[in-house]
């Protein structure tokens, strides 16, 4: 196999944007003269997305009828300012530029809204650019469905075992799985105290993101 692209999830794969969560929350949290929250209570939830978030804080199910307005203030604070606090984990730089190098394509394919990932991803100045951001709102089917990652080879003109999908949470893997892709597991980001990232089948698995070029460089 001649690896031709490399897709990342985006929270907690590619960006640390658990702090700007933490920084939206608080916002809202002031608004309604409620103590603040530390990083920690947020990040092992972040993958999940807002509804986790706002269970974890609040305390609300989505069933609820305070969730929707809920969900809909804490965004509209969260889009604001999508960037604020948020950076590339270390190591990743430098493995984009590895990728660019290697004329290699990469991508996102993430469960973030479109209206959250594109905007953030054209924020960072990467060596160069992702080639496709694949948001649920792009397919029939978000992750584990293989959906997103078929999308982006489509895209990026190469077929399913052509690619590799690096991810922090279960559902990327099988994503990935289901797709016909080689997967990273990595267990830098957010992934919940009673979970390892060693245990969800991944054909590699990374604590650090400068592990992940060896990895990559050995399906040239």
């Amino acid at each position: 196999m001649a690896l031709k692209a490399v897709f990342f999830d985006l929270d907690g794969t590619l960006l640390d944007t658990a702090p700007n969560f933490v920084i939206a929350m608080n916002k809202m949290l002031e608004r309604k003269n409620r103590p603040a929250i530390s990083s920690d209570e947020l990040h092992e939830v972040v993958s999940e997305g807002a509804h986790a978030m706002l269970k974890r804080v609040f305390g609300v199910d989505t069933t609820l009828p305070e969730f929707a307005p809920l969900r809909s203030e804490f965004l509209d604070i969260y889009l604001e300012d999508l960037a604020s606090g948020t950076t590339p984990y270390p190591g990743i730089e430098s493995l984009i530029t590895e990728i660019k190098n290697s004329k290699l394509t990469w991508g996102v394919v993430t469960n973030k809204p479109a209206t959250y990932a594109e905007p953030l991803m054209t924020f960072f100045n990467f060596a160069v650019p992702p080639k496709v951001v694949i948001c649920p709102e792009h397919v029939a089917e978000r992750k584990p469905a293989p959906d997103a990652l078929l999308l982006a080879c489509r895209q990026s003109g190469c077929e399913p075992h052509e690619a590799i999908y690096i991810g922090d949470h279960r559902r990327d893997i099988e994503c990935g799985i289901n797709a016909g892709m080689p997967t990273v597991a990595v267990g830098y980001g957010y992934i919940h105290a009673d979970d390892c990232h060693t245990h969800w089948n991944a054909d590699h698995t990374v604590m650090e993101a400068h592990e992940i070029w060896p990895i990559i460089n050995n399906y040239l």
